[in-house]
């Protein structure tokens, strides 16, 4: 356990207070700082004055839903870049969607494992701080790099705009470059979803991806039959 991660902030928003105290208990065990908040207004508060490292919500909070707060800190350009983990008895497909489509950047279902929502955490933390890459580097090469906290990527120097779960599937094909990763490791890595079901979701998004990439789609392999990989040019 880094120095660094001792430092990290996690504000976690649940009123249950049987269930907060068990993710914080674990969560300090890990070394991190943490923060309640019990309603949905409150957790809008508590951001904004403490900027935390990463917030776990519950979606089924009093006064403010958890759709509701989440689609606020995202809107908002001081709290935009906070990771966002939901936590929530709402396993449905749909809640799962609209939560990443709106920025979050990961969701576990309750009940659930403290130790799956602590290495989530630290998956998502890693992500954070440090797949970016400086952003200046882009003019100078011709490699993709990614700005976390904007959620954008760099092709020399062209910004591509990009939706979440489009920033979400490319950051996670270039976090393990080279290998093939099939659709279905796509589907549960970006979408989270634990079953199979129609893979082509994962084309219909790879393909949006390549046509705002453009040249820099060179980059996203087919791999025919098996699913996708990110492999850069020498």
């Amino acid at each position: 356990m880094g120095t660094d991660k001792k430092k990290k902030k996690i504000l976690v928003v649940e009123d249950e207070e049987d269930v907060s105290e068990l993710i914080c208990m674990h969560l300090k065990a890990q070394g991190f700082e943490t923060v309640v908040a019990k309603e949905g207004m409150e957790a809008l508060r508590v951001t904004r004055k403490q900027l935390p490292d990463l917030i776990v919500l519950d979606l089924m909070i009093p006064e403010f839903s958890g759709i509701d707060v989440c689609k606020y800190l995202k809107k908002d350009p001081d709290t935009s870049a906070i990771p966002i983990v939901i936590l929530t008895a709402k396993s449905d497909p749909s809640d799962r969607i609209l939560g990443l489509e709106l920025g979050a950047d990961d969701y576990i279902a309750k009940p659930f494992s403290p130790r799956e929502l602590i290495l989530r955490i630290q998956s998502v933390l890693r992500r954070r701080f440090e797949i970016q890459s400086p952003v200046g580097q882009a003019e100078h090469d011709d490699q993709i790099r990614l700005d976390p906290i904007d959620k954008v990527a760099y092709y020399k120097k062209r910004r591509i705009e990009l939706t979440p779960i489009e920033f979400r599937l490319l950051s996670t094909l270039m976090e393990k470059e080279g290998t093939v990763q099939t659709r279905e490791q796509l589907l549960k890595e970006v979408w989270g979803y634990e079953k199979t079901i129609d893979t082509r979701t994962i084309d219909t998004h790879i393909r949006r991806l390549r046509d705002k990439l453009g040249r820099a789609s060179q980059f996203l392999r087919t791999v025919r039959g098996i699913g996708y990989r990110y492999k850069k040019t020498t």
